[in-house]
């Protein structure tokens, strides 16, 4: 007769000395285990996964009672670790010593495509919890062990690329969605969703590059290749890059009417992360316009959505928001707790957002009167959105830096300030006008 799956968990778990109490854990009580055994229950996939791992055996074998192979088991080991990551688990830790296993006994086996598969899982793992700098090394080394198509393995791709911009490497990462994108239009010509991911994850990259006007390009590029065949989730992805471009370039009334565009098909979706986004770029805009009420409502809403566990740049954002908020509401305490808040999550990680983040907190210090503080705040927030291509947002950032140094009667200091005000605003000007004959 064959054993079932209660007579086979009973047997491995008699034959180990466990009782069913000792072999019961955390979401698996012994009292589940005995229905399983009882064959009053059959078990969850979690719930098999876990009593494998305590009996020594694969999942595979507890289910069918078949042995399998050592490629087999790796794949196992593979999908088993990829899950944990995806459903978000509490340690990631025990996700990513099975993957560094694999990769070991992968590598023993001469099995590169296996080796790579667990090395990108570990890339993810580091880039989600925004160590860019490991995730770029894994991410790197994946494709060196095994280089899967952009097409095949459009997620490599991406979080590669976002982890250069991450890191300033704007250029980098330019280059990579450059070769992706290419590399897709000849591959798979009939793929309209990887084409429109590429094509707007290198019209990111191009706006972090501080080339907003080409970032345009590419996206209406891409709208043109596509044609009618344009999904809904396409179509937001679209109006979000053109949004983002158009406001990296300075033109935020176009970049406003891009991101409600794009928030109207997003909450059709199930995606409120995206969709809390989309609120927090306009709350940005609306708080370039002067529109405190509506910049309120867009945080508001973007802080139910964020979730719990927000990544880095989500929450960060986020803070960046509430202070800007705070300034112009003229509440000085909170302005500057959110902005030096904002800096502790973004940590060394994602320069533009960075320098976002110091200019609010130069805004709140002057309100505070805190001249030194401002002033050097002011400083560091021009270099860092001039160094990431924001000369828009450095060219308003230098405005009130000159204006706190003439306030203060230091109006030699003022005029040099104000005079690179001028100079940032021309020269964003200028390339506003480029992107607008596109």
């Amino acid at each position: 007769m064959q054993e079932t799956i209660g007579a086979r968990l009973k047997r491995l778990r008699l034959e180990r000395g466990l009782s069913q109490r000792e072999l019961s854990s955390k979401g698996v009580t012994y009292a589940y285990i005995s229905r399983i055994e009882a064959e009053a229950r059959t078990p969850s996939v979690k719930a098999l996964r876990m009593l494998a791992a305590k009996l020594g055996v694969t999942g595979e074998y507890l289910e069918t009672g078949r042995e399998i192979g050592e490629a087999e088991q790796r794949e196992l080991k593979l999908t088993d670790a990829e899950l944990e990551l995806r459903l978000g688990a509490d340690d990631a830790r025990d996700a990513e010593m099975k993957l560094r296993q694999v990769h070991e006994e992968s590598l023993r086996a001469g099995d590169r495509v296996s080796a790579a598969r667990a090395l990108s899982a570990l890339g993810f793992s580091a880039a989600q919890r925004g160590n860019h700098l490991d995730a770029v090394e894994r991410l790197e080394a994946a494709l060196d062990q095994h280089r899967a198509a952009p097409h095949l393995r459009p997620d490599v791709y991406a979080t590669l690329g976002q982890s250069y911009a991450a890191l300033g490497a704007a250029e980098r990462a330019v280059t990579l969605f450059e070769q992706c994108l290419e590399h897709v239009q000849t591959a798979a010509p009939d793929d309209t969703a990887v084409q429109v991911r590429f094509a707007t994850l290198l019209s990111y990259a191009l706006g972090d590059a501080g080339d907003p006007a080409r970032a345009a390009t590419v996206v209406r590029s891409a709208l043109q290749r596509v044609g009618g065949d344009v999904s809904p989730q396409h179509r937001i992805r679209l109006y979000w890059a053109l949004g983002r471009a158009a406001n990296v370039d300075g033109r935020h009334l176009e970049a406003l009417d891009y991101i409600r565009r794009a928030i109207v098909l997003l909450e059709a979706t199930d995606d409120t992360v995206q969709l809390a986004r989309g609120y927090l770029l306009a709350a940005g805009i609306e708080g370039r316009e002067g529109n405190v009420e509506q910049m309120g409502e867009d945080l508001r809403l973007a802080d139910e959505l964020v979730g719990r566990e927000p990544e880095p740049r989500d929450l960060g954002m986020l803070l960046i928001g509430q202070s800007w908020l705070a300034s112009l509401e003229r509440d000085a305490a909170t302005a500057v707790a959110r902005a030096r808040r904002a800096l502790d999550v973004l940590a060394d990680s994602y320069g533009s957002e960075q320098g976002t983040a110091v200019w609010m907190l130069a805004r709140g210090l002057a309100l505070d009167l805190d001249d030194v503080g401002a002033i050097d705040s002011y400083r560091r927030a021009v270099d860092l959105l001039v160094v990431h291509g924001r000369r828009s947002d450095a060219a308003l950032a230098a405005s009130e830096w000159g204006a706190l140094l003439r306030d203060r009667g230091r109006d030699g200091e003022a005029d040099a300030v104000l005079r690179r005000a001028a100079d940032l605003g021309l020269a964003a000007a200028s390339r506003s006008g480029e992107g607008s004959t596109v």
